[in-house]
């Protein structure tokens, strides 16, 4: 004990003060006391440049490379707060253990940046519809397109992978189909560079670090009249400042086909062949599986390798990829390499910032032949092996391929897939460079150039010896083209931003100019005396028969030019407001439409943080939403539609010569416009239940007017029969809503359970107006089989005669819906009854995912309905009448349907389904003792692996783009199921 006697004025009235403190106390609190500590993330891994600050003082340090840090603080009573950026800061006594400090992830997300279009904002600050998805969410396995990352990961966006072509990628549609022939493929935005669906395909998936989708109407008029369809922002990953870094990322996956139509075996289609009178001599007494024999296991590999260094003012990443696809059909494959740099320059004591990214591509593909086979029957290889006789032999006794001369064009599927050649090569090549410069505080200078060149070249040979009529009538075919494309991009703008007392302020001036340049040959010839040289030498085949058409080409071009400027406001940081207006200057568009304004404008509420909230206990976190914009979409105008043009009709004789014929092709029109869509969107965020509980709701309206299509004309007055023109309106309402439940939320532990579901109602409004005072009345258009557009309905409509059975010869009978005795197959016949349409009316997703220390398990569930498909295939073959020449289905035979003269409802089918998409187990290895390696992932992906449908065709994910033809099922590559082993190693 330690006795202390006071006597002093102070303390005068006092005669004795004692104070008595435990020696021990005394000694800790003036005894300095080091701290040595590692810092890691949720899986183990090292966190270099984490902050380390004790509390209530200026003193601090940051994690090295492997996540170590050293801190010498006052007492061992000291508080020390641990913060990185995206994850909950950590407060830890400096008493207790340093020797592994794990942070998790900020499930508030409050402080997540989104990208916005030309910037960039925290997700509390967005006032429209917006999804991200980061690295860590996006499913993993053996992915060959960066929307494969992203699949069922967002409300209102449906990814649509239709077969398993290598090289084919999904088909993405933002808030359903809201044009016919303008597209409905959303802009992508790729750091800054703005292109296609090809420039997405462009980028490896392993060098993406997080994607976000601009959904409505407030969010993507920044980018006017290309916004309509939605916008894709991607961003690649970049090497943190003051680091180097190297990694292999690598997945290997085995591809087999889960499914295949039940045919006729051998013995089975002779029994059935002999009841319908087919003789003898038909069968040539094989036992071929003509499906069996065109496919195999297919195989894919992802390898990438990526290094980084950089001081504190300049930082780089490199990588190398190669995606590497051996399909499940014969001779189908895909090898595409990239290689990219990214390079980052901070000067003038970081006032000036440098941003130069530089991509590029080679992608080699060979590809199954996709439109081949009888005049009947014309579809995909794998189809055509479906309507082979199994009774046919491969080979004729000389060892040359298989034909029957007494089945009028008959095709040997495999002697097409072995004698073919239809193979091409696509390079491509962009770069850019951004330049940031602070004028002065909150106000800065911003350049941004790009530019991007793609050179494809197609060649396709189709021998005699293919067994195709057509090869065998023009002594074999071949033809070539090649296209090139050649954009470039520059914007200037300057942006304020600054915090007055309550008032937050960030405005954005921009002016862009944009670019785009087509050119391209085509050339076919046929009569070739041998195969050497297939499309490799056109001048080998006979030119006696060229005929127009053969020779092509061409070369056009387009320019864009934009003024945007765009305010963010907020107030007392819960009152928001965003306001943008963009003008755009097209050279596509008609003489009197050059110019064309896209405004928008948002308010969103964070309603937690007013006083009224504060003593409720429900909600951590609400934030109501609301917007309107317009945006535009010229995807289906190319230069030139705007004004007549003529071309070539054959030839004719004149004074004794030969000379071309020509006549007009396209009918001028000086008012042609980009389609406009008017969309309104109300939403809200909330957070319940100590925030476990998250989510998100939407509401919206869109209206696309002035809608592009070619309209039907007069001839005369007009010299050609459609016009390419804007008159008609379509509808899309939804509600979109996105979930996600923490069920287990501990340090070593977490279970989260997320998931969306989306319901859309589509109408087409109007396709009727007038154009130079001429009525147009287009409705009843064919949009697939047996399928239309028309007016109150959705897209794809299908108006289709009702089955009613079979006559006394088995020929199929319909409903004769207007009794007079002949059944009408017109467009607009009475006979025809409206019954569901192609497009789904709600989609969803299920991911929950679980992590135990190392170990993290993911899966994904996702489907959609309400649709309906036309199986074209089992329509074929189905009728018994056919079996002489070709094969049938085993549920044929309880059908008992002979022939028929309609396209009926027997063939529609429910479209919807439920798919367990994705699987993925993964383990984090603990490294700490190896002294060259930062972290090793290991994980298994099944991909596919269960489909729960009523549909009797192989898949129920069809072509949905929205063009003419969706909605029918003639055959489509098959649909792979797979199992993929990755492996993630970084390297000190």
């Amino acid at each position: 004990m330690l006795l202390l006697l006071f006597n002093d004025s102070v303390y005068s009235n006092v005669t004795n003060l004692t104070l008595s403190i435990s020696l021990d106390n005394v000694l800790a609190l003036n005894q300095q006391k080091t701290i040595n500590g590692k810092v890691v993330d949720e899986n183990g891994l090292p966190l270099p440049g984490a902050s380390i600050i004790e509390q209530g003082t200026i003193n601090g340090v940051v994690t090295d490379f492997d996540g170590d840090f050293s801190i010498n603080v006052a007492n061992q009573n000291s508080i020390i707060e641990i913060s990185y950026i995206g994850y909950s800061t950590k407060f830890v006594k400096a008493s207790e253990d340093f020797s592994k400090i794990k942070l998790q992830p900020d499930t508030t997300s409050l402080d997540e940046i989104v990208l916005i279009g030309y910037g960039s904002a925290t997700r509390k600050d967005v006032t429209g519809s917006v999804a991200s998805i980061s690295e860590k969410n996006m499913n993993e396995g053996a992915v060959t397109s960066p929307l494969q990352l992203i699949s069922g990961k967002a409300a209102g966006v449906n990814i649509t992978q239709t077969g398993s072509e290598p090289g084919s990628t999904p088909s993405v549609r933002i808030r359903g189909i809201s044009s016919l022939i303008g597209g409905n493929d959303p802009l992508v935005v790729v750091d800054g560079i703005q292109g296609n669906m090809d420039l997405l395909n462009q980028i490896p998936p392993s060098e993406i670090t997080s994607i976000d989708i601009l959904k409505d109407a407030s969010a993507t008029a920044v980018y006017g009249s290309r916004g309509a369809p939605g916008v894709i922002i991607v961003s690649t990953k970049k090497n943190r400042a003051g680091r180097s870094s190297v990694e292999y990322i690598t997945s290997s996956s085995i591809d087999f086909i889960p499914k295949k139509l039940d045919m006729l075996n051998a013995s089975q289609w002779w029994e059935q062949a002999q009841l319908v009178g087919v003789p003898a001599s038909v069968n040539h007494g094989s036992n071929t599986d003509w499906y069996n024999i065109l496919t195999k296991t297919g195989v894919t590999q992802n390898h990438t390798l990526a290094f980084g260094g950089g001081t504190d003012t300049f930082s780089y990443r490199a990588s190398v990829t190669a995606i590497l696809q051996d399909g499940v059909v014969l001779n189908s494959n895909n090898k595409k390499y990239i290689g990219r740099i990214q390079a980052t320059q901070s000067a003038m004591d970081d006032k000036l910032k440098l941003t130069f990214n530089l991509n590029s591509g080679i992608t080699e593909t060979k590809s199954s032949v996709q439109n081949i086979g009888r005049a009947a029957f014309t579809s995909n290889l794998i189809s055509n092996a479906y309507v082979m006789r199994p009774t046919d032999p491969v080979f004729n006794s000389d060892g040359s391929y298989y034909t029957d001369p007494n089945v009028f064009q008959y095709l040997n599927p495999y002697a097409v897939s072995q004698t073919v050649t239809n193979e091409g090569q696509y390079d491509n090549l962009f770069g850019s460079l951004k330049a940031d410069l602070e004028l002065t505080k909150g106000l800065t200078a911003g350049w941004f150039g790009s530019w991007r060149k793609t050179n494809s070249t197609n060649g396709f040979y189709l021998p005699a010896v293919s067994t195709s009529s057509y090869a065998i009538d023009q002594k074999g075919y071949a033809n070539i083209s090649t296209n090139k494309q050649n954009e470039k991009l520059m914007n200037m703008s300057l942006s304020y931003k600054n915090t007055f007392g309550d008032h937050n302020i960030n405005v954005l001036a921009l002016y862009e100019w944009q670019n785009q340049t087509y050119q391209g040959n085509y050339a076919q010839a046929r009569g070739f005396i041998n195969d050497i040289a297939t499309y490799n030498a056109l001048q080998l085949g006979d030119l006696s028969k060229v005929v127009p058409g053969d020779l092509s080409s061409y070369k056009n071009d387009r320019t864009l030019v934009s003024y945007l400027g765009r305010v963010n406001y907020s107030f007392l940081n819960r009152y928001l407001f965003t306001a943008s207006l963009r003008r755009d200057g097209s050279s596509v568009f008609g003489a009197n439409n050059k110019w064309g304004n896209f405004p928008s404008a948002s308010v969103a509420w964070q309603l937690d943080r007013e006083s009224f909230m504060k003593n409720q206990s429900i909600f951590d976190e609400l934030k109501l939403r609301g917007g309107y914009g317009v945006t535009g979409n010229q995807q289906g105008l190319y230069p030139q539609n705007s004004i007549s043009l003529v071309g070539g009709a054959g030839v004719t004789y004149f004074g004794g010569s030969q000379i071309t014929n020509f006549n007009v092709t396209q009918n001028a029109n000086a008012d042609l416009r980009w389609e406009t869509k008017k969309q309104t969107n109300i939403g809200v965020d909330f957070a319940l239940l100590d925030r476990k509980l998250k989510g998100s709701i939407d509401v919206y309206t869109s209206t696309t007017d002035n809608l592009l299509f070619d309209y039907t004309v007069p001839q005369p007055p007009f010299p050609f029969g459609t016009i390419k023109a804007n008159v008609g309106s379509i509808l899309n309402e939804g509600i979109e809503i996105g979930l996600g439940y923490d069920v287990i939320s501990s340090e070593n532990t977490t279970l989260t359970l997320a998931g969306n579901v989306s319901f859309i109602k589509n109408e087409v409004l109007n396709l009727s107006g007038s154009i130079n005072g001429v009525p147009l009345n287009t409705d009843y258009v064919s949009w697939g089989p047996n399928s239309y557009l028309i007016e109150g309905q959705p897209i794809g409509t299908f108006n289709i005669l009702h089955h009613t059975g079979k006559d006394g010869v088995n020929s199929e009978t319909v409903l004769d819906v207007d009794e007079n005795g002949i059944i009408d197959q017109g467009n607009q016949s009475p006979d025809r009854l409206i019954n569901g349409s192609a497009l789904p009316t709600y989609t969803f997703a299920f991911n929950p995912t679980f992590q135990h220390k190392n170990i993290d398990v993911s899966m994904l569930w996702r489907g959609s309905g309400g649709n309906k498909i036309y199986n074209s295939l089992r329509s074929t073959l189905s009728y018994l009448e056919n079996i002489g020449k070709s094969n049938v289905l085993e549920s044929a035979i309880p059908l008992g349907l002979f022939n028929s003269k309609y396209g009926s409802d027997l063939w529609l089918e429910d479209g919807s389904f439920i798919r367990l998409e994705n699987v993925t187990v993964g383990y984090n290895f603990n490294i700490e003792n190896i002294k060259y390696i930062e972290s090793v992932r290991l994980s298994l992906t099944g991909n596919n692996l269960l489909l729960i449908t009523d549909y009797s065709g192989l898949d129920p994910e069809l072509n949905l783009s929205g063009g003419n033809g969706f909605g029918g099922d003639n055959g489509i590559y098959p649909r792979t199921r797979s199992f993929s082993v990755g492996l993630n190693v970084k390297f000190k």
